[in-house]
């Protein structure tokens, strides 16, 4: 075969003005980032979204999903996501709990009897749960070569793994490891539960919901025009790899979807945020997106992170529900997934405080796009100087702030008690507030201005005194009473 030429087919698609945009520039050196990645990684196609704003703000394509017939890759040609399909999973699980068919901390035995007579790895381990295998916390060993290859095996081919027993690396609940045939299993889970498959049930009551009409199982179900075909660089050229069918581990890697359609599904995960009152329609409840999100499993600290601007920032990482989840030096918080099948590499992250998801499709095998996101990610943030969503200040917050500064500098002791819970002037000495309050304010001379309260959460936050000569920062928590109040409190001057 020779080797095809990269085409560059920019464009801007699902873009609307709104007041939250990205610049132009930006937007381009995101291009240009992904451009460079798709050329070093020899990808024949490359996809990639930018979710913002509430919408797919953009999509960028480039290259061909089809070599022989030379279609262009687009934002509707449909890409198998592999290991991004584990939290399509996850969600139906959570939704069986919020039902009531399921607890989490469930032995799986009570769902797949056949599981009962399995010999663990220890005789003092525990009965693998159902939020073992979610979150790779069952004891099996990682499994990433052998169970890439074992996407269509059918259901009686499962279960005669189940009966003959499986292998383990760990006892469960003691750490974390990657295992497909944890949501393999899963997948059988709901079948048992429901009485459909899983695929028929993630289909009726995700995605469907969702509007995600051209979201697959089966390849074979997918328009030929539209089926974006996996290759694999050998030797200078790619090599046409090939696609099996849907089967029974299908649950652990086995969806195709579009950009335009898998967007939908990190909108709807980006919409569990913040918590708040008001309709919650579904199709899983906010709380549960939030708790599939929660890093239930930890995983690693990579203490040598390095971003684009190289500055080195430690990031530690945990597993979820079928979800990553990451913190970094920055405070910046990453919740998403990885896939990897021969002839395609994806990934998708998005940063919930930011409201931002970032999403990439590749159609050559194992193309590192979890680096590529976090690439592009790290300049999308430091080019358009992206803040993290402001915790709003809540009306007790701002009504323990106007009576604490009341009290400055001098605490009079007038109705502190309606102010102050009943530790707070054990813990701190009257004399002290007073003589360090009234030192602190006389070096900033005259009161200019006061800023808003810059919450932590709903019962916490700090804010700034400014005077003609400089400025103090005045921290402050409260109690958890029904009526709260303040129960901690710091004040520094600010260099």
């Amino acid at each position: 075969m020779r080797k095809y030429h990269l085409i560059t087919m920019v464009s801007l698609l699902c873009l609307r003005l709104s007041a939250q945009e990205l610049p132009s520039a930006t937007i381009a050196k995101v291009d240009s980032i992904y451009k460079a990645f798709a050329e070093k990684s020899h990808s024949p196609g490359l996809v990639y979204g930018i979710v913002y704003g509430g919408k797919l703000l953009h999509i960028g394509h480039w290259g061909y999903s089809n070599l022989e017939e030379q279609i262009a890759a687009d934002g509707n040609k449909v890409f198998r996501i592999a290991s991004m399909s584990k939290s399509f999973i996850g969600v139906a699980v959570m939704k069986l709990r919020d039902e009531g068919k399921l607890q989490l901390d469930d032995p799986v035995s009570r769902y797949i009897p056949e599981l009962k007579a399995q010999k663990l790895l220890t005789s003092d381990a525990p009965a693998i749960t159902i939020r073992h295998l979610l979150s790779h916390a069952a004891g099996f060993p990682e499994d990433n070569p052998w169970g890439d290859r074992q996407l269509d095996i059918s259901k009686e081919q499962l279960l005669a793994l189940i009966n003959k027993g499986f292998s383990f690396s760990n006892s469960p609940g003691v750490t974390y490891e990657y295992s497909n045939t944890a949501f393999a299993l899963l997948g059988y889970l709901i079948e048992r539960i429901t009485g459909v498959s899983y695929n028929e049930y993630v289909n009726r009551e995700i995605w469907q919901p969702l509007g995600m009409k051209s979201t697959y199982w089966e390849y074979a179900d997918v328009p030929s025009d539209k089926l974006a075909i996996g290759y694999r660089w050998v030797k200078d050229k790619w090599v046409k790899q090939p696609m099996l069918h849907d089967g029974a581990y299908g649950a652990m890697g086995g969806v195709l979807t579009s950009m335009e359609d898998f967007s939908k599904y990190v909108l709807f995960h980006l919409n569990a945020w913040p918590a708040r009152d008001g309709i919650d329609n579904g199709p899983v409840k906010r709380a549960s997106l939030r708790e599939m999100q929660h890093p239930w499993n930890f995983n690693s600290l990579n203490a040598t992170n390095v971003y684009t601007d190289g500055t080195g920032c430690p990031i530690t990482a945990s597993y979820g529900f079928g979800l990553r989840w990451s913190h970094d030096c920055r405070g910046r918080t990453t919740i998403g997934h990885s896939g990897g099948l021969p002839g395609f590499g994806s990934n998708w992250i998005m940063l919930p405080d930011y409201g931002l998801g970032l999403i990439c499709f590749s159609n050559v095998t194992y193309a590192a796009a979890t680096a590529i996101n976090a690439q592009a990610m790290d300049a999308l943030i430091q080019d358009a100087g992206l803040q993290a969503r402001a915790v709003p200040a809540s009306s007790v917050l701002e009504q323990r702030k106007k009576e604490l500064l009341a009290f400055l500098p001098n605490w009079k002791d007038e109705a502190r008690e309606a102010v102050f819970a009943d530790n707070f002037f054990l813990d701190n000495y009257d004399y002290m507030l007073r003589e360090t309050c009234q030192q602190l304010f006389e070096e900033v001379g005259k009161i200019e201005r006061i800023d808003d309260i810059v919450a932590q959460n709903n019962l916490r936050g700090t804010f700034v005194v400014h005077g003609e000569k400089g400025s103090v920062s005045i921290y402050f928590t409260l109690s958890p009473e029904a009526d709260p109040k303040i129960q901690e409190f710091k004040i520094n001057k600010l260099p």
